[in-house]
């Protein structure tokens, strides 16, 4: 049998019994083989599309490797001509249009492309919704002009570049290795160069560490470090400096003998591998690998070249960020404190949260100080700025704050002199503070605040509230204008209570006013476990949920309940003349302090004489006084009030007369109290008096 007559035979069984049967089929069969076009019916509700032998022939596919899903069609169009022509199909099916049509190009069994039209008719029903397109397919190369083929690939190309400059733009914005690796993976950039996956190696002493290692399973053992002159593209690319192109599997195979075993399995048909150069000196190397591509254009070969180059030089922006950060972090985590004593008397948490989207390290601080007589000085403060300079500050800040409140200042008088101390650091830099002294045997706490946002107490029935305190200027500004002056504001904290300290970054949210914030943070403790540590723990994964771009720093103590320390009880507090509510404070402070340390006997005599005490001092002298209480160990519990001014004259006891509206003070203290007597102190003197309160 000659060919023509088998080929005759052949035909005749096709229009006997082939895919479509009947005379028509036949006719369109030997049609299309002799102009080679076929056509296709795509059922749209099953999603089947049948195609005659010839529609097939123009795919260069035989009918035994199709099975009528037109997924199938993909091994013979390239991943963006598809993404093309599915675009157009939809864009049509969606807008009511009759038809459509589109060139496109097809990769036949030999890996040559060749131009294909398609034209379909789309049958609606009475609803308008698309159930079935029927069309043509057909070979297109011969009607492509040079002129015409030239006008798609410089379309193509001008697609090409806008996305090297989509993903230069893009890049722009990385601040980390891990956002650059992301942008490229994320962005359309793959699709339309017709990658599958990237690899990329950094360039790190002499080694190359693989920082992305391209799709599922095909990290190769032994391979996370590589040395550059081992038989890896990467290494190459890094040794030579000039791009690599591995243009089909044969070519990967015999380049690179060791790495290809272990991902022939991948599918990978091509790969380009880039140098990343940045200042002259090669910084790592990426890799895109192609699973439907063979050979590259010398337009593509241009583009990547200009794709390598632009992240060369946000991968180098990138290390050197993540360099900075490494370095502000450890400064930062240095400067904390290490560990939070444990305080009789009270449940401390601390937490600190660096930003997570800007990943800037800032001055945020929190510190814990033990005191004397039972009283623990709690600090939350933020510096102005952040980078390295501000972490630098805040360590500063914090030593010299914890000296001062150590050396047993009163809490107005620390918060002054960090100013002071900020100030004289010739520093552009200023900083928020809070500083709550607390005496755990009788709950008082005095707070200052300079600049920072007020603390929250949490009851003990889960609800929170804000705490309004007095405040100042911040640290640094208030010895600048000479407003050192900081307001004390005392309250009292019931066993079970909890204050919350905190900087900004808790409360502070994208366009929301700070007092919405503020409102958010007590419905979101109210809601939060009751565990102490739990409840830090909580605050931190919502802000992280919530991506918050600033630093956050976070002190809860909780008062454990009735505590006496066994050197007795200490409060001190600062009245300024012509400061009613500070003298308010102090009686405040005096009172809680009298109930907490068991006096309640006693009670109204020792407010009264502190009272008159404190009242002297401020009418009699020039300045303010500082009130003291003492809870005196020993066989007799004995309570001790001390008001101290910078008057050496000594008070002395006269007679009021009957109309007298003064002169009782001292002639109070004689008779209420069991002892009492003037102290010099400096350039001033104490006055003091005690009570016996061993039967309360």
């Amino acid at each position: 049998m000659s060919a023509g007559t088998a080929g005759a035979d052949a035909s005749d069984r096709h229009c006997r019994g082939g895919r479509s049967g009947g005379a028509a089929s036949c006719f369109m069969t030997e049609y299309g083989a002799a102009f080679r076009m076929g056509s296709f019916d795509w059922d749209l509700d099953t999603g089947s599309m049948t195609m005659d032998d010839s529609a097939l022939a123009v795919f260069d596919l035989r009918p035994d490797e199709y099975d009528d899903n037109p997924v199938t069609l993909g091994v013979r169009v390239p991943s963006d001509e598809g993404r093309r022509l599915d675009t157009l199909v939809s864009y049509a099916l969606k807008n009511g249009s009759a038809d459509y049509g589109a060139y496109f190009r097809i990769r036949r069994r030999d890996g040559s492309l060749r131009w294909t039209h398609t034209q379909g008719i789309i049958q609606r029903d009475d609803t308008g919704r698309p159930r079935r397109i029927v069309g043509i397919i057909r070979d297109a190369s011969s009607e492509l002009t040079e002129s015409a083929t030239r006008i798609v690939m410089d379309e193509g190309r001008r697609k090409r570049t806008s996305v090297v400059e989509g993903t230069t733009a893009a890049l722009a914005h990385a601040r980390t290795v891990q956002d650059v690796i992301e942008i490229l993976n994320d962005s359309q950039g793959l699709e339309y160069f017709g990658a599958t996956s990237l690899v990329m190696g950094l360039l790190e002493s002499g080694r190359i560490h693989l920082v992305a290692e391209g799709p599922d399973g095909a990290f190769v053992p032994g391979t996370r470090f590589t040395r550059v002159d081992e038989q890896y593209p990467m290494s190459e690319v890094i040794r030579t400096l000039t791009p690599r192109f591995i243009e089909s599997s044969q070519d990967f195979a015999d380049s690179y003998p060791i790495l290809w075993p272990h991902i022939s399995g991948l599918g990978i048909t091509a790969a380009a591998y880039l140098p990343l150069i940045a200042q002259a000196r090669p910084i790592g190397a990426l890799g895109l690998l192609y699973s439907d591509k063979t050979g590259f254009t010398d337009d593509e070969r241009n583009l990547l070249v200009a794709l390598g180059s632009s992240i060369a030089q946000s991968l180098q922006r990138a290390m050197l960020f993540e360099q900075e950060h490494d370095l502000a972090e450890g400064l930062q985590q240095a400067m904390l404190p290490r560990r939070i004593p444990d305080v009789p008397g009270a449940h401390i948490a601390v937490r600190y949260r660096s930003a997570r989207l800007g990943r800037d390290i800032g001055g945020d601080w929190y510190d814990i100080i033990p005191l004397p007589g039972g009283r623990v000085g709690a600090v939350i403060g933020d510096v102005q700025g952040h980078d390295t300079h501000a972490a630098a500050v805040m360590g500063q800040l914090r030593i010299v704050l914890r000296a001062y409140a150590a050396e047993g200042h009163t809490p107005a008088t620390v918060m002054a002199r960090a100013s002071v101390f900020l100030h004289e650091l010739d520093t552009d830099r200023f900083a928020t503070c809070t500083y709550a002294e607390a005496d755990l045997s009788t709950g008082v706490v005095q707070v200052v605040r300079a600049g920072h946002v007020d603390p929250l107490v949490q009851d003990t029935d889960g609800t929170s509230r804000r705490l309004p305190v007095q405040g100042g200027l911040p640290l640094g500004l208030s010895a600048e204008f000479g407003r050192l002056d900081y307001p004390v504001t005392a309250f009292e904290l019931d066993p079970g209570q909890t204050l919350l300290l905190y900087t900004d970054g808790l409360v502070e949210k994208p366009g929301a006013d700070l007092d919405d914030g503020l409102q958010w943070l007590a419905e979101l403790v109210r809601g939060g476990p009751r565990d102490l540590q739990k409840l830090a723990d909580h605050l931190c994964e919502v802000v992280d949920e919530r991506g918050g771009d600033d630093d956050v720093a976070m002190l809860l103590l909780r008062r454990r309940g009735a505590y006496f320390p066994q050197s007795g009880g200490r409060l001190q507090q600062h009245v300024a003349q012509g400061d009613p509510e500070a003298l308010s404070s102090a009686r405040h402070m005096v009172r809680a302090a009298v109930r907490a340390w068991g006096a309640g006997a006693r009670a109204d005599e020792i407010e009264l004489v502190a009272d008159e005490m404190m009242t002297n001092a401020l009418m009699h002298t020039d300045g303010g006084a500082i009130v003291t209480l003492r809870m005196l160990g020993g066989p007799e519990r004995r309570l001790r009030v001390e008001v101290e001014d910078r008057s050496s004259a000594l008070p002395r006891r006269r007679d009021a007369g009957e109309s007298g509206v003064s002169g009782r003070g001292l002639l109070l203290v004689d008779r209420l109290s069991d002892v009492w007597g003037v102290e010099p102190r400096g350039s001033g003197k104490c006055v003091w008096c005690e009570f016996l309160v061993n039967d309360e």
